[in-house]
């Protein structure tokens, strides 16, 4: 007995509005908010990198949940990082837990650097989207994403 697939619910024409305006966003914010950021030391993904790490509550953070967090592959993670700990802004020491992970931390020089570029980026982040928003806008935009984002992959 074959199992037929389901139909393909087409888009409609607000839905497929929404959708491209939804993608362009997803690439026009991302590549703004990047060229703003170079004028600091960081990269996009070096600021990734080290905010992320500057919300964890220990002093170090496991490969493995601290790509699965960013949402990037281990493999990734530990390239960018091991050119991050060349330039000196994280440390990457064996984790005792897994043999094959890391266990990764901010420098002195990592926490400077994030805190230098922060100015740069939050600027950025106002001037490229929140500012441009209403206060009922944001609501509900912050509901929408975190619907979105807490589906089940």
């Amino acid at each position: 007995m074959s199992t037929s697939p389901r139909p393909t619910r087409w888009l409609d024409d607000r839905e497929l509005e929404a959708w491209l305006q939804v993608r362009r966003l997803l690439t026009q914010l991302p590549a703004r908010l990047a060229r703003d950021l170079a004028t600091t030391e960081l990269s996009a993904a070096d600021y990734e990198v080290l905010s992320t790490l500057s919300e964890h509550p220990e002093d170090s953070w496991g490969l493995r949940d601290f790509a699965a967090k960013m949402q990037w592959s281990r493999s990734r993670l530990s390239h960018h990082a091991a050119r991050m700990e060349a330039r000196g802004l994280i440390t990457r020491s064996p984790d005792p837990h897994d043999a094959r992970g890391s266990l990764y931390a901010l420098t002195e020089a990592g926490s400077r650097a994030l805190a230098d570029a922060a100015p740069t980026h939050v600027a950025s982040v106002r001037a490229r989207f929140l500012d441009h928003l209403s206060a009922q806008e944001l609501a509900t935009l912050a509901a929408v994403a975190e619907r979105v984002a807490d589906l089940p992959d």
